[in-house]
């Protein structure tokens, strides 16, 4: 395989862009798309980018199959000796089992091929001055793959026995196709009672989808049936495309049962190794196999290339979605609460009764405060009414209730038609941040006040509190409030009393546009901390027209 180094520099950079792609949001069709990823990375990491860097590493041949096909005593029997453990109890093979020729022992020792999995070995292959502890994996690894060698295997091939593809341990499942992504020749391994089963089609029709070298090796089956099973089962592969596919036959054997202690005759698998034994070493099959395995992985780029970047185009699509119906809604009450502050809203209930009995029956400092309260329940029903908006339209959306806004839905008391409760307000953290911010609103205007009244003439200086609390009803109390900007006109002047009123009509809108952006954030939080952008499409479709040109 003479491979430019350009093409490997494409493939790598497609791979930093596969590996950037995140796609948080559970959107119909993320979980395939999310497979997809695993699996390019598997394929890229493990296979296809060690391969084309140095195509003369040993011939990998990946034993795959379901729970009790009889991977593990095939390895044995094709080794001559046992080293995968093999019984009855399922799943047997937890940790995949790896055997090379001595001789080529240096090929999967260090992280060539996968890199994620710790490497670990028994001590009777480990070389001289192993003890016994030195064969287990090393404390905290969690993902290993056993190395053996054996003077059996011909030089230049590697078997890897992977766990059941239909294991029930999903650790078991994901590693089993990621062990497969890793081979140059899949052996799919099944039986005669199994041979129909979903899964190991599955496998069958993922190997056709990538044109990988494959290989399926038909197991126990029964002596006074072997013809007719046969015959099926190369009907079966025929019918799904796959009839130029070399098969082996394995009948059922009494060491094919008792726990898999024995070994098979040499005579039952001899065939399926003399195949494996002449792609490993034959050259013009070597380089069929290999060549076959390695362009069906760039081919099926150009299809499962754009099927993810049009998955990371839909997180984009929804995110933007998502965070439109943010914006609208608290641009919504951002409108209304001015609208509200024009008519007087504020100056209503215990302020308005306030207003009414100032100064006879109520004191500036009662009557501010009467006002601050009054805009605050005004911010915190905008706020309300914002995160209702956006509750009723995210939860048309797919994503939407998966998004961690700090807000979830609340469990209400069900309706005929068994829907929750909207959202109805925010919650006691959001009510202390708008009163703190109302507070330091009034703080601010005090201060303006105590500035402008510091101006006047110190006798003819009027009572601060009583300024600011007639500013504020000016400010808050709209038509309602005409009276205070004209008492204020007549106590400080009109000249100071038009500053007064566009310096804390400024202060208004300042603090109300805080109050609602900051919330709105808050609100955006949880999308923003997802990082989906529009980059990623844009880069995997552009990884993948250099990759095309340098091929």
């Amino acid at each position: 395989m003479d491979v430019r180094p350009q093409l490997i520099d494409a493939l790598s950079a497609l791979r930093d862009r596969v590996a950037a792609v995140r796609l948080p949001l559970p959107l119909p069709g993320a979980p395939r798309a999310r497979q997809t990823r695993d699996e390019l990375l598997a394929q890229l990491d493990d296979y296809l980018v060690p391969r084309l860097k140095q195509p003369e590493a040993p011939l990998l041949a990946v034993i795959g199959g379901s729970t009790g096909a009889g991977k593990s005593t095939l390895v044995n029997s094709l080794v001559g000796r046992r080293v995968s453990e093999a019984g009855v109890l399922r799943p047997t093979t937890r940790t995949p089992v790896l055997v090379c020729h001595p001789d080529d022992h240096p090929w999967f020792a260090d992280a060539r091929v996968l890199p994620q999995l710790t490497r670990v070995w028994q001590p009777a292959y480990a070389g001289p001055g192993a003890e016994e502890g030195d064969a287990g994996p090393p404390e905290g690894a969690e993902r290993v793959l056993r190395v053996e060698t054996a003077h059996t295997l011909p030089r230049g091939l590697a078997l890897l026995d992977a766990p059941d593809i239909d294991s029930l341990v999903v650790e078991g499942r994901e590693l089993a196709a990621e062990l497969m992504c890793a081979a140059d020749v899949w052996v799919m391994v099944t039986t005669a009672s199994r041979y129909a089963d979903a899964v190991p089609w599955h496998l069958l029709r993922t190997a056709k989808e990538y044109d990988a070298a494959l290989v399926t090796v038909l197991d126990r089956v029964p002596h006074q049936v072997i013809t007719d099973v046969s015959r099926q089962y190369e009907a079966l592969l025929i019918r799904a495309g796959l009839g130029h596919v070399p098969r082996f036959t394995i009948p059922e054997l009494p060491e094919s049962a008792g726990g898999g202690h024995g070994l098979l005759p040499d005579t039952a698998v001899a065939p399926l190794r003399a195949w494996l034994a002449h792609h490993a070493q034959d050259p013009a099959a070597r380089q069929q196999a290999v060549g076959r395995t390695a362009n069906g992985v760039i081919d099926s780029l150009r299809v499962r290339m754009p099927e993810l970047a049009g998955a990371v185009a839909a997180q984009y699509a929804a995110a933007v979605r998502l965070s439109g119906a943010v914006e609208n809604a608290y641009g919504h009450e951002r409108d209304r609460v001015r609208r509200e502050l024009q008519r007087g809203a504020v100056l209503a209930g215990d302020a308005r009764t306030r207003w009414r009995g100032y100064p006879r029956d109520c004191t500036a400092t009662e009557l501010l405060d009467s006002l601050a309260e009054s805009l605050a329940a005004l911010l915190q029903c905008a706020v309300a009414a914002a995160d209702e908006r956006v509750w009723e339209a995210w939860r048309r959306e797919p994503a939407g209730r998966a998004v961690a806004t700090g807000h979830p839905e609340r469990p209400g008391p069900a309706g005929r038609a068994g829907r929750r409760v909207p959202y109805a307000g925010p919650d006691r953290e959001a009510g202390e941040r708008i009163g703190m911010a109302v507070r330091r609103w009034r703080r601010v205007l005090e201060e303006v006040v105590d500035d402008e009244v510091r101006r006047m003439e110190r006798t003819a200086a009027p009572d601060p509190d009583t300024v600011t609390a007639l500013l504020a009803a000016a400010l808050l109390g709209g038509r309602r409030a005409r009276g205070a900007g004209e008492r204020l006109a007549e106590l400080i002047g009109a000249q100071a009393a038009l500053r007064l009123r566009d310096r804390g009509g400024e202060l208004v809108s300042t603090y109300i546009d805080r109050v609602l952006d900051e919330e709105r954030s808050r609100r955006l939080a949880p999308l923003r901390a997802l990082d989906v952008g529009p980059e990623p499409q844009a880069e995997l479709i552009a990884a993948l027209s250099v990759l095309q040109k340098e091929r």
